[in-house]
């Protein structure tokens, strides 16, 4: 039998495997290319909206522009300015009196606002709480409020003349100043509170649903009371929740910018560097020096990177 006419299995095998080869070698790439193929509109718009953005800014904050001429008639030119930029934004005492405002803002708020939103999850997921998800969805409302919108709320129970709150105050001889200077970072505190507790709440919420049930039914078979299933079984439990909440509320703190913005307009004490984020504004589109207004951003960003990692690093070693 000659080869041209072998019709032996093995020669068969060969033929088919020979065929198969290419398409199968094909195939894998395709599937290996799937997942990023899946994936570019989203790594496209994410390095568009914020990898490209930190960037220009962290390249911005090292350049200075400078203007020839009176008024700028002879040209524009712009160079590195090395660490000049973050030496003037350092230099800046109202900048860092807002970075310390904000500090003292965080150290009283943050834990006043995981508190409740801890209480409040705890007091929803109860066996005896009624209409859970009636007032699950009442406490996150106001999350949906935008901040703008809140504020300017918030400020008709504050200004003296429209707020009920102080007419009420006086009738019994109170007269409460909620914009004044000592008393308006307060103020801020309490709609940042009213605004976020429902959604660190719903976060927490989450994490004790993942609670295994077998836990509640020993310690119900053991006699434990609520309070002692809430420190022995929940708390513990919903650490991971309480650490994400916090990284996340330390984060807002420092990013406060609409609240004191609005309030403005009805407080004398809030000026345009009360917070960083609203002094980085006022430095960039009052002041025009985009510069600057970088290195401002991006020491914003690393004092909420080093206070969530302090934090962090603070609770993992009182675990251990």
């Amino acid at each position: 039998m000659s080869a041209a006419t072998d019709t032996r299995p093995e020669a068969a095998t060969d033929l088919t495997r020979a065929s198969s080869g290419p398409r199968r070698s094909s195939s894998k790439g395709a599937v290996k290319r799937a997942p990023w193929v899946l994936l570019a509109p989203f790594l496209a718009l994410f390095a568009l909206t914020f990898v490209i953005p930190i960037v220009i800014a962290v390249f911005s904050s090292f350049t200075k522009v400078t203007r020839s001429g009176l008024f700028g008639e002879g040209g524009v030119t712009s160079g590195f300015a090395g660490f000049d930029n973050y030496a003037q934004v350092i230099g800046d005492p109202n900048f860092v009196a807002s970075i310390g405002r904000m500090f003292l803002f965080g150290i009283v708020q943050v834990p006043v606002m995981l508190i409740l939103c801890t209480v409040l999850a705890l007091l929803l997921e109860s066996a005896s709480a009624k209409w859970p998800g009636v007032f699950r969805a009442a406490y996150f409302l106001p999350y949906g409020v935008p901040g703008v919108i809140a504020t300017i709320l918030w400020s008709f129970l504050y200004v003296p003349g429209l707020s009920p709150i102080i007419d009420i105050g006086e009738v019994f001889g109170v007269t409460p100043d909620f914009l004044g200077a000592n008393t308006v970072l307060w103020s801020i505190a309490n709609i940042v509170t009213w605004s976020y507790t429902g959604y660190n709440m719903l976060i927490i919420i989450a994490q004790l649903k993942s609670i295994p049930v077998e836990l509640y039914e020993a310690a119900k078979v053991d006699g434990a009371s609520a309070l002692r299933v809430a420190f022995s079984i929940q708390l513990p439990l919903i650490r991971p929740a309480l650490l994400l909440t916090a990284v996340f509320s330390i984060i807002g703190t420092l990013q406060l910018f609409a609240e004191a913005q609005v309030l403005q307009r009805v407080s004398p004490a809030i000026d345009s560097q009360y917070t960083p984020n609203l002094s980085a504004y006022t430095t960039a589109f009052a002041y025009n020096d985009y510069n600057v207004a970088a290195a401002q951003s991006v020491l914003i960003a690393l004092v909420a990177f080093a206070l969530s990692i302090t934090f962090l690093s603070i609770t993992n070693r009182k675990q251990k």
